[in-house]
């Protein structure tokens, strides 16, 4: 068993115009594997990670304290603290947490942690591709990038 508390792990900041919260690694400061598990704080008025889903990783959430909402392929749903929310690994998973509260909305986000992962962006017209260590992954990948969807090449294309 390994066991670390939330406040021996520190915070890494994201500011990304509207995406702009802190999160603590949990898993990381564990080194788990197969499981990743990361605390999230977003301040009022903010968002998580861009709307998205993934191909090959199963994710959940737990609001621990705060409201706000979850923009999901349905529209938005309330979050409220207890709540717990699953995404499956396909289009019905996508998510993105939103905090239109006047308080920090903290919450777990838990995922499985395969590889190798495409992560789809459909507002963004974007996908991420991820081989050798899943998204969240600390190993080095072999293979990694970001590409717009419309890019298609044909198979005997060099």
């Amino acid at each position: 068993m390994r066991k670390t508390n939330q406040s021996d792990v520190k915070w890494d900041e994201y500011d990304h115009g509207e995406a702009t919260f802190r999160r603590k690694e949990l898993s990381n400061a564990v080194d788990a594997s197969d499981l990743g598990c990361s605390l999230y704080e977003l301040p009022a008025g903010s968002r998580s990670w861009p709307y998205h889903y993934h191909t090959a990783n199963e994710e959940a959430i737990y609001v621990l304290a705060g409201e706000g909402k979850l923009e999901t392929p349905d529209g938005l749903e309330p979050l409220t603290a207890g709540d717990y929310a699953t995404f499956p690994a396909n289009e019905q998973g996508g998510h993105r947490v939103v905090n239109d509260g006047d308080e920090p909305l903290r919450y777990l986000a838990i995922s499985t942690m395969n590889e190798p992962d495409v992560t789809v962006y459909p507002e963004m017209d974007k996908f991420g591709v991820y081989v050798g260590s899943p998204p969240g992954g600390r190993e080095e990948r072999s293979l990694e990038g970001y590409y717009r969807i419309d890019d298609e090449t044909d198979y005997w294309e060099e």
